[in-house]
C-alpha cells in the first residue's frame, strides 16, 4: 500500500461532485474506481444523469479557487479553448428587482463555461491520474455491508452491457455522489439505521434554456445579463456569452412558483419579452436558434440532516446535491462540492475518514448558503 490509507475507494457518481472526490481519494488510496450510469468518455454535451446540464449553471469564486487548486493549468486550459473569464460582480450585470446593481471589480473570478464543458474538463484531468478507473454504463444497486451492518463494505453495481450479472465492488471506503436523487436514506433504513431529518423548502422552479448564435453583441464585453427572480418581478433570465471565438450564448429564462417560460418558440420569446431588461430580447428575436428550449423543473430545496444522526455506517460517506441540493438560482452547488472535498481532503490526511465528523464539519460551510437558498 505504500503510504497509502487503503488499497481502495469507491466514489457512486461521476458528476463534479464525484470527480473531486475520486480526486483527492487518489493520494490516499492505491486504487480509486468512479461508476457512473451514463456514457462519460469524451462527452461535452448535456447527458441523462444531469437533468440540469443544459441549463445555465455558476461557479462562484470560492469554487473556481478550489478546482484551481487541485488541477493546476484549469482556468488557463479553458480559456486557451476559448471560455470567457471575468470578474463575478464587475463583469455580469445583475438586476434585482428590474434595477441594475452597480459593477464593481472584486477579484472573484467567474468563468463562463456550460456545465457540460466544465465537466468534461474536470473528468479528463480525473481520467488522466493513473490509479482512477471510471466504469460507464453502470447501475448501482446498493451497498455491501458486513454482518453486523457496523460499516460498509462495498457496492453493488450491474453494468448495462447485455448478460451482466449483479457484483459487488469490494472497498475501504464508499462515497455517495449521486446527487439530489440519492438513495443512501433508502439504504440507512434497510440496514437498520436512522433516515437522516430532510429540509424541504418549496420554490416552483423552473429553467426554460435555448441557445442562440447571435447577431449582434449585447454584452460588450461583459460576462452575462442576469435578472434575477424576486417577489416583485417573479420572471428571471441568466443569458450568457459562452465563446471569446463566436458569437454563441445561453438563456436560461427562470420563474418562480408555477409561472415557467413555455417550451415552444414563440411562447419563449413571448417570455423573455416580459423581462424587465428589454436588450435580453432585443438580442435574441433576430438570433438563429442552435437549440430548441428545453425545461428542467426544480421543486424544492432539500437538505438532509447527516450530522444529526447518532449512528451511521463507519467507512461510507455522502457528498454534494446528495447531501443539500440548493435553489440553482444562486449557483452554489458545484461550489458546495468542492467545500466538501476539501473536508474530505482533511479528514484522509488524518487516516480513515470518520463519518460523523466529516457530516458535522460540511454541515458548517453549508449552513451559511442554506439559509441563502431557503430563505
Amino acid at each position: 500500500m505504500g503510504n497509502h490509507i487503503g488499497d481502495h475507494a469507491v466514489v457512486l457518481g461521476g458528476s463534479i461532485a464525484g470527480l473531486l472526490a475520486a480526486r483527492v481519494l487518489s493520494d490516499a488510496y492505491a486504487e480509486v474506481t468512479v461508476v457512473d450510469r451514463d456514457v462519460l468518455t469524451g462527452v461535452t454535451a448535456p447527458r441523462r444523469g444531469v437533468p440540469h446540464g443544459p441549463h445555465a449553471h455558476g461557479l462562484l469564486a470560492r469554487g473556481h479557487q478550489i478546482l484551481d487548486e487541485l488541477f493546476p493549468g484549469l482556468t488557463p486550459k479553458l480559456t486557451t479553448d476559448g471560455i470567457p473569464l471575468g470578474d463575478l460582480s464587475g463583469d455580469i450585470r445583475w438586476y434585482f428587482n428590474g434595477r441594475r446593481l452597480a459593477p464593481e471589480h472584486t477579484g472573484l473570478g467567474c468563468l463562463s463555461a456550460t456545465r457540460p464543458v466544465l465537466e468534461a474538463c474536470v473528468r479528463d484531468r480525473v481520467q488522466a491520474i493513473p490509479n482512477v478507473t471510471i466504469i460507464e454504463q453502470c447501475d448501482i444497486l446498493g451497498r455491501a455491508a458486513t454482518p453486523d451492518r457496523g460499516r460498509v463494505t462495498g457496492a453493488r453495481v450491474q453494468r448495462q452491457a447485455k448478460g451482466s450479472e449483479p457484483e459487488v465492488l469490494i472497498a475501504d471506503l464508499v462515497v455517495d455522489a449521486t446527487g439530489r436523487g440519492s438513495r443512501t436514506p433508502v439504504w440507512l433504513e434497510q440496514l437498520g439505521y436512522m433516515r437522516p431529518a430532510e429540509e424541504r423548502v418549496k420554490i416552483g422552479l423552473a429553467y426554460t434554456t435555448r441557445h442562440y448564435e447571435l447577431e449582434s453583441d449585447p454584452f460588450n464585453g461583459d460576462l452575462a445579463i442576469n435578472p434575477v427572480a424576486t417577489p416583485k418581478y417573479p420572471r428571471g433570465a441568466f443569458f450568457s456569452r459562452l465563446s471569446s471565438v463566436d458569437d454563441h450564448a445561453e438563456l436560461s429564462l427562470t420563474g418562480l412558483l408555477g409561472d415557467h417560460a413555455p417550451t415552444d418558440p414563440e411562447g419563449f420569446e413571448a417570455f423573455a419579452k416580459s423581462l424587465p431588461v428589454p436588450e435580453i430580447y432585443e438580442s435574441i428575436r433576430n438570433a438563429k436558434p442552435l437549440t430548441e428550449p428545453v425545461r428542467f423543473g426544480f421543486p424544492a430545496s432539500t437538505r438532509r440532516r447527516y450530522e444529526d444522526l447518532g449512528q451511521f455506517p463507519g467507512r461510507f460517506l455522502v457528498t454534494g446535491d446528495a447531501v443539500c441540493s440548493f435553489n440553482p438560482v444562486y449557483g452554489q452547488g458545484m461550489t458546495i462540492a468542492a467545500l466538501d472535498t476539501l473536508v474530505l481532503r482533511d479528514q484522509l490526511e488524518a487516516g480513515i475518514p470518520q463519518p460523523q465528523t466529516y457530516f458535522r464539519q460540511i454541515s458548517r460551510h453549508i449552513d451559511s448558503p442554506w439559509t441563502v437558498a431557503a430563505g
